[in-house]
């Protein structure tokens, strides 16, 4: 029976659309196993790693763990896997990542608590378990099946599924449990200090299931948003046989200080009335977008793509423009470039000098199929509003100086 209850809610967690990366230290491998026996394990398992000894811990982390088993480290491997998790999900897949890490009963016995801690980190919330187990009451295999119980259970929920598991714990091991919800703001907030990766707003509702593992990202500071931005992406999936179509912006600039929360809200509900996904990303440099969204195409003008290829932007040095390039070509990634005017001439892809190592990253736009001579700034200077993008610098009164890796913010 209990076997039965186990396969029948891990089940319901492969139906869900929630897909998941695991980091699991120190006990409930049981679970990793019954996840991916159960039919439908792609359909939820985007990748599981299991950093059992000190030194792959100190790799997964980037630094040496002052405790290691302790719910602040559970919540900070949650926190990495779920960061993970949106990078490898499919588009408009919510996803979670799962933190556990446990002292469970050895050879020789231990001599300190058995137990263990749990993590599921979501976009809006963190769930956190911890659990001490009684001691020389169950094997170490018994207590790993304990531990893995419990991760199904709070997976359950994290999913929204229903069912009913028996986890096993005695009367006198009653489980502390947390849930932490976070506004949206709170959740910008932790985008721009770095805690999280990147925001998907998917308001264009395509259902869950799609195939469409390729994202076509138009990133830019859509300030404001115009039909340019929006005939460009669409002309950019009709050249490159469609995809998962993307807004990107930047919340954090290379040379200015990160954008508000409010003022990155104001930019979203352009989106939002419209329905059209978009993404708030906390990397401005294209070659760090790239590691962002392995496999992406990105629509971008030929004055972006003329600023990628030109070495004055990578101190001088073609070998490095090269390799940087080379690294973004690696991930997957390519670029749609649609015609703009470049120093006050209308170019095209096949008017730039791309080295031929990295042409095939390239793509045209054709001009007969896109060509609109519109830009944000032009805008906002035809309504009166202050050109933020292009302030002097305090001091010198020089303009800002635009990085070639840098989105068009």
């Amino acid at each position: 029976m209990g076997e039965a209850a186990i396969r029948a809610i891990v089940e319901a967690i492969h139906s869900s659309p929630t897909q998941a990366v695991l980091y699991l230290a120190g006990g409930a491998s049981v679970a990793l196993g019954w996840l991916m026996t159960v039919p439908g394990a792609s359909n939820t398992l985007l990748e599981a790693v299991v950093p059992y000894s000190r030194i792959s811990m100190v790799q997964l982390l980037g630094r040496v763990p002052s405790q290691h088993c302790s719910q602040a480290m559970a919540s900070e491997m949650a926190l990495l896997a779920y960061n993970r998790a949106v990078k490898l999900s499919k588009p408009g897949y919510p996803v979670i990542g799962v933190g556990f890490t446990g002292a469970l009963a050895t050879s020789p016995p231990k001599r300190g608590d058995h137990r263990f801690f749990l993590s599921m980190r979501a976009s809006n919330r963190i769930w956190e378990t911890s659990v001490t187990l009684t001691k020389n009451l169950r094997s170490r295999e018994e207590e790993d099946k304990v531990a893995s119980r419990v991760l199904i259970k709070a997976m359950a929920k994290a999913c929204q599924v229903s069912g009913n598991l028996d986890s096993g714990l005695t009367e006198s091991e009653l489980p502390d449990e947390s849930e932490t919800k976070f506004t949206e703001e709170q959740e910008l907030d932790q985008l721009i200090n770095g805690e999280l990766c990147f925001k998907v707003y998917p308001f264009s509702g395509e259902a869950y299931g799609s195939d469409k593992d390729r994202k076509i990202i138009l990133p830019g500071s859509f300030n404001p948003l115009h039909d340019g931005h929006l005939k460009l992406l669409e002309v950019a999936m009709s050249v490159c046989g469609g995809g998962y179509p993307c807004f990107e912006i930047s919340a954090v600039n290379a040379d200015k200080p990160p954008l508000s929360v409010a003022e990155i809200k104001r930019r979203v509900k352009q989106f939002k009335d419209i329905g059209k996904t978009m993404i708030v990303s906390n990397q401005p440099y294209f070659y760090k977008k790239a590691e962002l969204f392995p496999g992406s195409s990105f629509v971008v003008g030929a004055d972006t793509a003329a600023r990628l290829v030109n070495t004055k932007y990578y101190e001088g040095s073609y070998k490095r423009m090269l390799e940087i390039l080379g690294d973004c070509k690696r991930t997957g990634c390519s670029f749609l470039v649609g015609g703009r005017h470049v120093d006050g001439v209308f170019k095209v892809l096949e008017d730039l000098d791309i080295p031929e190592e990295i042409s095939d990253m390239f793509i045209s736009i054709p001009e007969e199929k896109f060509r609109m001579d519109i830009s944000s700034t032009e805008l906002r200077k035809n309504k009166g509003d202050v050109d933020n993008d292009n302030k002097p610098l305090q001091g010198d009164g020089s303009k800002r100086k635009r990085d070639t890796t840098t989105d068009e913010q």
